[in-house]
């Protein structure tokens, strides 16, 4: 053995990927005081926050060997479940991954099923094989109430059945990750996102295509919508009582492991649907998440821990910190991901397509209009918010590593001297109808067209408030 690595799995890697996307996680899950949990404590330390249930039995863990890139074989250990209810106890095992998003901060908070429990902080050694009178029911339900969204990753460990009931009364977007092994959805779902292999076992009638299996799912949970993933070819996506559409990927990967894509999917979907794009939005960003995520190596390329490097650098800066945090990702061996824009009065929308940029790779870089800039293109009542402040509100998004402002017309020079692998651009626009598409095809990297989130823009939040006034 040359060498070995310990990352979250399950629910838990997804809550981490929701937090390297800048998100604020809370994760609500059962773990043991073992040394796996604590472990995966101090691995998840400093990403998300933990909402602890006891655990029954040991921690769940699975250790792969691989050689030459591919996984050899995979070894699992640990029992545990989360104790059901006395009443409950002839219940379906499943458990629960909740991500959860906050208007304002950006919150997330998620209740895995199959983690190291290394999260929980200072749980007793001997615990009870029920669920103890003093579980924190009341917060938990208050956490998953007041999320933007949730992720429910059920793996068939018991969470999932303890809050059924408040799961299917959430006024915000439930997507739900299911397993064969796990109860079904709680009605209601915003979106449930099964693999091609789960949906066949999933589906009651005779399985035909994903398409007609999306179309009967959503039928027999009760969910708005089901799309089925399909590996490298995307997904299938059906709302209820609807046909169902193809979601293609933006380009073809030619990764080998795709260990985690569905975790990356569900996250994705569920971070675009928290900041209000419909779930044919959120379905194209998750597919083009989890396109990336495997094209960067999947779970195996995982490294913890992965500190953050939060920079800024101004206009017309020699050898820019900018460039360092670019040229660091990628001797790692990441992808850095770019964008541009004013980002003058940062709403909604804005912080939508951070967070869908930021999860296409591992450091994601705003090139930002000074404000000359901005009055060459706009006119002399842009900006509104000044650079400065721009330049600090965009610092105060965990999605965003490195601001770069540029006293161009258009982010060419900026896009010269960072080369990202990934331009992301919001709109409607095909890549060659961009004025940087050269510079960015230069460096070698490729064009990923966002879909904005509808009725949040500036020039409409400038209409409104003069409107107002």
């Amino acid at each position: 053995m040359t060498a070995e690595h310990a990352r979250p799995g399950g629910a838990g890697l997804a809550a981490l990927l929701a937090a390297r996307d800048g998100a604020e996680v809370v994760l609500v899950t059962a773990i043991g005081d073992d040394p796996a949990g604590r472990r995966l404590r101090g691995l998840l330390a400093g990403h998300v926050e933990v909402l602890p249930l006891p655990l029954r039995g040991a921690t769940p863990c699975k250790t792969r060997v691989r050689g030459r890139g591919q996984t050899m074989v995979r070894l699992d250990t640990g029992d545990g479940r989360a104790p059901c209810r006395p009443a409950e106890a002839g219940a379906p095992d499943g458990r629960v991954a909740a991500v959860l998003h906050d208007p304002l901060r950006g919150r997330v908070a998620a209740t895995p099923h199959d983690l190291p429990h290394d999260l929980l902080g200072d749980l007793p050694g001997d615990l009870p094989g029920d669920l103890p009178g003093d579980l924190p029911d009341d917060r938990v339900a208050a956490v998953l109430r007041g999320a933007r969204a949730v992720l429910a990753s059920d793996y068939g460990r018991g969470v999932t059945d303890l809050y059924r009931d408040v799961l299917s009364t959430l006024a915000g977007p439930v997507v739900w990750d299911p397993h064969p092994r796990g109860g079904p959805p709680a009605r209601g779902c915003a979106l449930v996102t099964p693999s091609e292999a789960e949906s066949r076992v999933l589906c009651e009638l005779p399985y035909s295509s994903p398409g007609q299996a999306a179309r009967d799912l959503a039928e027999r949970f009760g969910a708005a919508a089901v799309a089925v993933t399909l590996s490298g070819r995307g997904a299938v996506l059906a709302a209820r009582g609807g046909p169902a559409v193809q979601v293609p990927p933006p380009r073809t990967v030619t990764g080998q492991d795709s260990c985690g894509a569905g975790d990356r999917f569900a996250a994705a979907a569920a971070a675009a649907m928290a900041d209000g794009a419909t779930v044919r939005e959120a379905v194209t960003a998750a597919v083009a998440a989890a396109t990336a995520f495997v094209g960067q190596g999947g779970a195996s390329a995982i490294r913890l821990p992965a500190p953050r490097v939060r920079m800024t650098v101004a206009a017309g800066e020699a050898g820019t910190e900018a460039e360092a945090v670019a040229a660091r990702v990628r001797a790692a061996g990441g992808t850095v991901v770019a964008t541009g824009g004013c980002f003058d009065l940062l709403h909604a929308g804005h912080v939508s397509l951070l967070r869908r940029a930021r999860a296409l790779g591992d450091a994601l870089i705003v090139c930002l209009n000074s404000d000359a800039s901005i009055r060459r293109v706009k006119g002399p009542d842009r900006p509104v918010v000044a650079e400065a402040d721009r330049v600090e509100v965009l610092r105060a998004l965990g999605c965003v590593d490195a601001v770069l402002v540029f006293d161009e017309e258009t982010p060419v020079a900026a896009i010269e001297r960072l080369r990202p692998a990934v331009w992301v651009k919001g709109g409607d626009y095909r890549g060659h109808d961009l004025p940087e598409a050269a510079a960015v095809h230069r460096a070698g990297g490729e064009i990923v067209i966002l879909p904005l989130v509808p009725g949040r823009s500036t020039t409409g939040l400038i209409a409104a408030v003069r409107a107002a006034s």
